[in-house]
């Protein structure tokens, strides 16, 4: 009984690390397919039509063509060293996190997860890795930012950008943001809500799909995964991503825009996310608070395939490596 005991944790920590394998690998694939348009939704973000040093552009198309031809690929993979690290780290931290709140919650639930444990097991993971990575989205969404119409001195990189905003703003400015991300765990805002809404409805439309296509097959003869292809995992991906994005867009660019960089004399343009909320209502209105939405859609709903397509074939391989040993 002793030694089954530590061969069942062993065989459960295997796991674990293998959730966190491959959603790490996914995390990668996305951002190197889709970091032009979060570049484009970024700016888009932030732009209120009050400030010079933001350039203008009339939509995706003309931002894509407009930075492409003032800042070359550079300016088209601004943020990109950041953005790598953040999602690599952010999928593999989200999906580790998440499998381990769903067993520890299917433990007391006879190996059944409902939608609402789904949900919470979602929202604890992305509230985790909210706190864990916020200091690199702010880098990587000032880094994005950065155009030859800047008037301070521009960061040089992700090392670069850590030292200057220590020195000159604080430990605590690698923070700004963190509030909208984090007060998702009680109201609808982006990263926990994001993730958990995303989530729960990947795992919905998941088995419904399993139950629909293992009805006309013998019982337990083929596994889940063998029921569903990189296609479904494709559909799957997208279907949930638009339901989140669509829900939490508005707290997107509530963050882009507290953790822009301050101007040249220290003062940062938001103070909080409320002076978010009322300066962009004021003076944009509700549509300020869609800025980016076409940019992002764009990225996201292929972005999301692109990471269970991965995410699900590498478990695949890592699960037939481990039977082989």
């Amino acid at each position: 009984m002793s030694q089954s005991q530590p061969q069942s944790k062993s065989k459960s920590e295997q796991w674990q690390w293998e959730n966190a394998t491959a959603g790490a690998a996914a995390g990668f694939a996305t951002v190197a397919a889709m970091h032009p348009l979060d570049v484009v939704r970024t700016r888009f973000q932030v732009n209120d039509g009050r400030v010079l040093t933001l350039p203008s552009y009339k939509n995706t198309a003309h931002a894509i063509f407009t930075i492409a031809r003032l800042e070359g690929l550079r300016g088209l993979y601004a943020g990109f060293t950041p953005a790598v690290i953040g999602s690599t780290v952010s999928w593999g931290l989200y999906f580790f996190f998440y499998d381990r709140a769903k067993q520890r919650h299917s433990k007391n639930n006879e190996g059944k997860l409902s939608p609402g444990l789904h949900l919470a097991s979602a929202a604890e993971a992305g509230a985790l890795v909210c706190l864990c990575t916020n200091p690199i989205w702010l880098v990587k969404t000032r880094l994005q930012l950065q155009t030859p119409l800047h008037q301070t001195q521009p960061y040089s990189g992700l090392y670069d950008a850590l030292r200057t905003i220590m020195r000159e703003e604080g430990w605590s400015a690698l923070y700004r943001g963190i509030i909208p991300g984090l007060f998702l765990v009680f109201v609808l805002l982006q990263q926990v809500s994001h993730g958990a809404i995303q989530f729960t409805a990947y795992e919905e439309l998941r088995k419904g799909i399993i139950d629909f296509k293992s009805k006309d097959r013998k019982k337990d003869s083929e596994s889940d995964d063998k029921l569903l292809n990189s296609m479904d995992y494709a559909v799957l991906g997208a279907s949930s991503k638009i339901a989140a994005v669509l829900l939490t867009y508005p707290f997107q660019v509530v963050r882009a825009r507290l953790q822009q960089r301050p101007s040249s004399d220290g003062i940062p343009r938001y103070m909080d996310s409320w002076h978010v909320v009322k300066e962009t209502a004021r003076f944009e209105g509700v549509r300020g608070f869609y800025k980016g939405i076409t940019p992002n859609l764009l990225k996201n709903v292929p972005a999301a395939s692109i990471t269970f397509i991965v995410y699900e074939n590498v478990l695949k391989l890592l699960k037939m490596a481990r039977r082989k040993d």
